[in-house]
């Protein structure tokens, strides 16, 4: 049976012919140009994406960063890559983290993968200008996006990664993905559309410990403090503790919405097997443990006075800003970005713990 079309016969002439042929010319013209953009253009989970680039590494569209990362070494086995100072920036190209690693004779473990899927490859390529021994693990201390959206690269190595359980109630909601969402305008194109957001292979429950090429490691969940799952790492023969975000060197800490109360905590419990060298999230090593930690316990001690005040006497938090004195704090990289941020933060946790004391 033929389809008999009730609309009218419509007239074609040489000009309607021509510009019925329009837009299959441009396409033809345009398709070239526009096939390397679609990953840009169109979410990798749509059908079509997803057909053309099932076979194709993970975040293939991010870009190699220039950034020199130039480990240190603080013990016979251990090193580290010392963020830029101050918050992510495209100056920075998302490198304002540490990360650790340490090489065993029969691997390696890493502590935390850096803040893009380039950087990640960058740390990768790093250790293997040292040591051609397979990547074990990599503990991840928090889920922060500084510290693990650089994992694609160890995961393609074979790398276990380990975070807390605690993560897990993160990693269900939005924040995550808000978080992606935001690096991918302001890291593009470190950062690409189509970065795979890596959960843990496994998460720990309770402190850990493991041996591994005559080395033993300690993993210790000492949250929470900056975040729920915050973990660190202590490698006993070289004297060294991996802390993540618990301590920062040099900066000023990121608050945010962090419980001060259990950080502070938190801080004493670092000290405890007395390590030798403490390697924070952000700044340089200490080879004083006991005297860097001042600077993170002073800030949040200052934060929750100011702001523990100010929700006593109703005063509003801006206004509790602008009058106390933060002179000793306010030229350290970061103030300016995360100082704010962290009072406001304070500021809600004060009013939940007064709104909590007994009566």
């Amino acid at each position: 049976m033929r389809w008999i079309s009730s609309v009218p016969a419509r007239i074609v002439t040489p000009g309607s012919r021509l510009r019925s042929l329009l837009p299959a010319l441009l396409l033809a013209l345009l398709l070239p140009l526009l096939l390397p953009l679609l990953p840009l253009l169109l979410p990798l989970q749509s059908p079509l994406l997803t057909a053309a680039f099932a076979a194709e590494p993970a975040s293939q569209g991010a870009a190699a960063v220039t950034v020199s990362l130039q480990p240190i070494q603080v013990a016979p086995h251990s090193w580290y890559v010392q963020g830029l100072p101050g918050m992510v920036s495209m100056q920075n190209q998302g490198f304002n983290a540490n990360a650790g690693f340490v090489i065993t004779r029969e691997g390696v473990v890493v502590f935390d993968a850096l803040g893009t899927p380039g950087l990640g490859a960058a740390l990768l390529r790093e250790i293997r200008q040292r040591t051609s021994l397979p990547i074990r693990r990599v503990i991840v201390s928090h889920y922060h996006a500084d510290h693990f959206y650089g994992l694609q690269a160890f995961k393609q190595a074979g790398a276990e990664i380990l975070a807390h359980r605690r993560v897990q109630g993160y990693l269900a909601g939005d924040g995550p993905r808000t978080r992606l969402a935001e690096r991918q305008q302001s890291l593009a194109p470190w950062v690409p559309r189509d970065m795979p957001l890596l959960a843990p292979d496994r998460y720990l429950d309770r402190d850990e410990s493991f041996t591994l090429g005559g080395l033993q490691f300690q993993v210790r969940h000492i949250g929470p403090a900056h975040t729920a799952e915050d973990l660190m790492l202590l490698v006993k023969e070289d004297g060294v503790a991996f802390v993540g975000d618990l301590i920062f060197t040099g900066r000023v800490p990121f608050v945010g919405d962090a419980d001060s109360r259990a950080w502070l905590a938190a801080i004493d419990r670092i000290l405890v097997d007395r390590p030798a060298v403490l390697v924070p999230g952000h700044g340089p090593a200490s080879r004083d443990p006991q005297a860097d930690l001042v600077l993170t316990r002073d800030y949040l001690l200052q934060l929750r006075k100011v702001m523990g005040d100010a929700v006593r006497d109703f005063v509003p938090v801006d206004e509790a800003v602008k009058g106390a004195d933060w002179s000793r704090f306010a030229a350290l990289p970061a103030f300016e970005a995360a100082h704010r941020i962290n009072a406001y933060g304070t500021y809600l946790q004060m009013e939940r713990e007064a709104l909590a004391a007994p009566r």
